[in-house]
């Protein structure tokens, strides 16, 4: 007989088990939930009943309207990265800041901003800035690594910066609303794309060589003609932004809703362009009906597991471990943001969010943590996600489109400072919560002792009033009725 202890520890190392081997993380988290549902009966853990609730939670999932942003999004991201509008803004800007030491890396860090803004995906920025700026940003001289490092990181941005598929998950996951994420996400995606210029600057006093100027016969646009280069990529991209981020965030629509205009916007964008086509409009599609397709069955897998989980106390197997730990809420979010930090090195963004938010939701909210804080910091920790080996996806893009000179270890390699500065932004949200909260709406906070209430004053004189009956209780009253209903029925 297995001892109920031990049975959550168990599910959660069949469950590493599984991953390690390769098996696809949707049908793992299925196998196993089901595997030790089983065992949970047949030891009398719990109820047959308790699996009963599983159709209704799967039904759930495929009605819950939040996750309609998902396919909107990916959608919007696709049609963005093949319309032209990062050629535009990265020539522009390019051009703008091709005077000084580093322009070429401060305009992919900004265009990787604003992408970010727009696209809510890291497959559409990285692709579109590595094919366009990497073979200039190698002609002119720039460092092999700190050339790659700078893309994949700018791209990366898109985790954090609303309106992130990142924050949408985040929110669902957690209960919050999407507009609060996108809200708290403001403060620390500004600071991330300030310690990203920071690097730049840094790099460009103690290591010249690696960030030159453009040299002056590259600098092929100037005064009003730049100035229109720049606003004609920037205007677009603000009308977009608005659309998909103005709207949620000043209450006029919903994360579902704004992805629809981003969407309908996007396909506007491309006609403008002149690349609106139906092979565009296939491959769109495509990808969007692969990445929703994988959230759906990961979604549907973590409900078994989490199910069954809660059904042999796995929940309160965590909140006794995390709680105990030392430091109290500091220590609870260290240890967490270690242990999510290490995860990403074997699962993605979608994976983490499904299985471990969950489980670590109930226990912040037990210690005090506001969950948006909690979901915003956790947020820019899975950017690392992207940056890492052996999963990360933002090298891998790049690695496809690269050309055939770079290596994949420069690749690699460039990727560690900016994987630090992403792990500083998060100490900074540790320390200093106000850069999420402070852009949240706050509560209006009311003083009782301050309260006066003011009752009308009667115009008749109260003496001329006949004088209410006065019951000592409702017993009283309730007799007095009864006996003048009495009374009326007798004559």
């Amino acid at each position: 007989m297995i001892p109920l202890d031990w049975m959550a520890p168990l599910m959660f190392g069949g469950l590493v088990v599984f991953m390690l081997i390769g098996y696809p993380v949707a049908f793992s988290l299925a196998a196993v939930g089901l595997f030790f549902g089983f065992i949970g009966i047949e030891e009398g853990f719990f109820h047959m009943t308790l699996l009963q609730a599983l159709p209704e939670r799967v039904f759930g999932i495929m009605a819950n309207d939040l996750l309609l942003a998902i396919p909107f999004f990916t959608f919007m991201g696709v049609i963005l990265e093949r319309c032209g509008l990062a050629e535009d803004l990265l020539d522009g800007l390019g051009q703008a800041f091709g005077p000084i030491r580093g322009g070429l890396a401060y305009a992919v860090i900004l265009v990787g901003a604003v992408l970010g803004a727009i696209t809510g995906t890291v497959a559409a920025s990285v692709i579109a800035m590595g094919l366009i700026s990497l073979p200039v940003m190698m002609r002119y001289g720039y460092d092999m690594r700190l050339a790659t490092g700078v893309i994949a990181a700018s791209g990366t941005i898109t985790q954090l910066i609303p309106p992130s598929l990142v924050l949408v998950v985040l929110a669902d996951q957690l209960g919050r609303s999407v507009g609060d994420m996108y809200a708290g996400a403001i403060g620390p995606s500004m600071i991330q794309v300030a310690l990203f210029c920071l690097y730049i600057f840094v790099v460009s006093i103690f290591k010249p060589q690696w960030v030159p100027a453009l040299p002056p016969e590259a600098r092929t646009i100037h005064g009003w003609a730049l100035v229109a280069k720049v606003a004609w990529g920037i205007v677009p991209s603000l009308v977009l932004i608005f659309l998909v981020l103005g709207t949620i965030l000043l209450g006029l629509a919903t994360p579902t809703e704004g992805g629809a205009m981003g969407a309908v916007g996007a396909m506007v964008l491309a006609a403008m362009h002149k690349r609106l086509s139906w092979n565009l409009m296939w491959q769109g599609m495509g990808s969007t009906m692969r990445i929703t397709s994988m959230v759906v069955f990961i979604l549907v897998g973590s409900t078994v597991f989490g199910l069954v989980f809660r059904g042999v106390d796995g929940d309160l197997w965590i909140e006794h471990l995390l709680t105990s730990l030392p430091g109290g809420a500091v220590g609870f979010l260290i240890f967490v943001n270690i242990f999510v930090f290490f995860l990403a090195f074997f699962l993605d963004f979608f994976e983490i969010a499904f299985i471990i938010i969950p489980l670590l939701a109930p226990v912040a909210q037990k210690l005090g943590i506001d969950l948006i804080w909690f979901g915003v910091m956790l947020g820019a920790n899975m950017q690392t996600s992207f940056m890492h080996p052996p999963f990360g996806f933002a090298l891998f893009y790049l690695r496809g489109i690269a050309p055939p000179q770079v290596k994949s270890r420069d690749i690699y390699w460039g990727a560690i400072p900016w994987v630090g500065m992403q792990l500083i932004l998060v100490a900074i949200l540790i320390f200093w919560p106000e850069s999420v909260t402070y852009w949240l709406d706050k509560d209006t906070i009311v003083d009782p002792s301050n309260v006066t209430i003011e009752l009308p004053v009667e115009a008749a004189d109260s003496a001329d009033d006949p004088a209410p009956p006065n019951y000592a209780n409702d017993g009283e009253k309730g007799e007095a009725d009864n006996d003048a209903e009495e009374e009326t029925e007798a004559d």
